[in-house]
């Protein structure tokens, strides 16, 4: 099977010179001439992950983070631009009709999403049709459908937490940008995600096809940590727990990676044992030159650079790794020595082009966006058991991974559980995109721990009542609802955009 490739991610535009994720996404003027055998099939589903990067990898490189952390309290502020009202939690700054790439206006909208989703459903409808004779087996047929799929379901699962309901197409293929439908509730969405994830689970395989997909193709273990992950948002712990539990015991195929500095930095750079579902970009005729690396490190990580863009809050990390910890993950993760820049250090995977390492050179960042990884499942299968009053299951769990960073193990009372194992999946998964619907979480279950969402110099980012009226979804660009006079905003933002 082909490794998704990405080759060099050219300045805001991230074009690349992959074969694999570089496929056109087909429309319909396209769909009589195409669909004829395997390697058609696989040209589009490359498609389909292609456009889910692009999504990720919109604003500067950072949309991925921009959405699950740059909100959330473990960063300060960022200088770069159209991104400091939204580490505010303010997404709401007005930007001229004529100027499209404003990276405020990039965020609110959700066309490559749905592209994503559009190729996607072309690929459910279109690969079953091809004649059986133009594939190496059904197997690999299979595979390809639950691909789609399970790319289909990703796609509305990420829309629905950041904008809560969104349209929901009906049929077999969707149309790219969703336009002149209303919003559908969130639980409809949700329950579409369902079926197709279930759907997914019962096409794809355990094991990948060749050792180069390992997570960047998606497989049963990809299928089961989105459903664990669906279930937690919608509070179903109980079925999130079961999700969960179908990754965490395939330990031939899953486990845990050495958190001393440069085996935990690895499982960035993508393919590690940690990896359950990836965007690929790190290989080695791959890399970026922009994205949450380029933003969050200076020198000594990048050669003679004074600053960083986007900083971490030194105050968050000090709640979660009190000065004097042991946890190995502090040591691995963080240089806090520069108080105007402290950084978190788990992208440090950097090559230079053109002058060597010197200051005249060009830092090539070699990481994969981790969306899904085994101790975030370990940790949500935790969490879960938390939920549904299994504390001493849940509490193992917990002391599980502290372990492995040689931190001490917490033995609090049963009804701070939960929240232990949110910090901990902080701890964890620091500025891997989950923080902020982690948090959200934490806050359903009581409302009363809302600060977690941090503050700044200008104030609280979410009040109590701000969360109570949905503050945490965000607004949709008013060019949106130009185009679809059926859309209507995000309630909370009404009246504020």
């Amino acid at each position: 099977m082909k490794k998704i490739f990405l080759c060099i991610l050219i300045i805001a535009g991230f074009s690349s010179c992959s074969k694999f994720l570089d496929q056109e996404p087909l429309s319909t003027s396209t769909d009589d001439s195409f669909w004829k055998d395997e390697a058609e099939a696989e040209s589009a589903i490359a498609g389909s992950y292609a456009l889910v990067r692009q999504a990720f990898n919109l604003v500067e490189g950072v949309s991925f983070f921009a959405y699950g952390d740059l909100v959330s309290d473990e960063i300060l502020s960022s200088n770069l631009s159209d991104l400091g009202p939204v580490v505010q939690l303010n997404p709401t700054g007005y930007v001229p009709s004529g100027e499209p790439w404003r990276n405020l206006r990039r965020l609110r909208r959700f066309d490559l999403f749905y592209r994503a989703i559009d190729q996607a459903s072309r690929c459910i409808a279109f690969i079953p049709n091809i004649p059986a004779s133009e594939f190496s087996s059904e197997e690999e047929r299979n595979r390809l459908i639950g691909e789609a799929y399970f790319l289909r379901a990703f796609n509305y699962f990420y829309m629905t937490r950041i904008w809560g309901d969104v349209p929901l197409v009906s049929g077999a293929v969707n149309v790219s940008s969703a336009v002149n439908l209303p919003r559908t509730p969130q639980a409809e969405v949700l329950s579409s995600c369902i079926k197709d994830i279930e759907t997914a689970i019962s096409l794809l395989p355990w094991q990948y096809a060749s050792a180069s997909d390992k997570a960047v193709r998606a497989n049963k273990g990809s299928a089961y940590a989105l459903l664990a992950h669906l279930y937690a948002w919608m509070g179903e712990y109980e079925k999130c727990a079961l999700a969960a539990d179908e990754v965490v015991k395939q330990e031939t195929l899953y486990g845990f990676v050495s958190r001393d500095s440069l085996s935990y930095r690895g499982i960035y750079k993508g393919g590690s044992n940690e990896g359950v579902f990836e965007i690929a970009q790190s290989g080695e005729n791959e890399g970026t030159i922009l994205g949450i690396g380029r933003f969050t490190l200076a020198a000594p990580y990048i050669t003679g650079k004074t600053g960083v863009e986007i900083v971490i809050d030194s105050n968050t990390v000090y709640r979660m790794f009190p000065k004097g910890t042991t946890d190995k993950r502090f040591r691995s993760c963080f240089n806090l020595s520069n108080t105007a820049a402290p950084m978190c250090t788990k992208y440090a995977n950097i090559s230079y082009v053109g002058g060597g390492q010197s200051s005249a050179a060009t830092p090539l960042f070699r990481n994969n966006i981790v969306v899904f990884r085994y101790s975030d499942i370990y940790l949500l299968r935790a969490e879960a058991l938390a939920a549904t009053g299994q504390y001493s299951a849940a509490r193992t769990m917990l002391n599980k991974i502290r372990s492995l960073a040689d931190a001490t193990a917490v033995n609090i009372p049963d009804h701070l559980l939960f929240e232990e194992i949110i910090e901990e999946r902080g701890r964890e998964l620091f500025l891997e995109g989950h923080r902020f619907y982690d948090v959200i979480r934490l806050t359903r279950k009581d409302v009363s721990k809302v600060s977690f969402f941090g503050t700044t110099a200008i104030g609280p980012k979410m009040t109590t009542t701000d969360f109570l009226q949905g503050k945490y979804y965000w607004p949709l660009d008013p060019s949106l609802l130009n185009e679809n006079k059926l859309l209507t905003q995000t309630p909370f933002w009404n009246s504020k955009i």
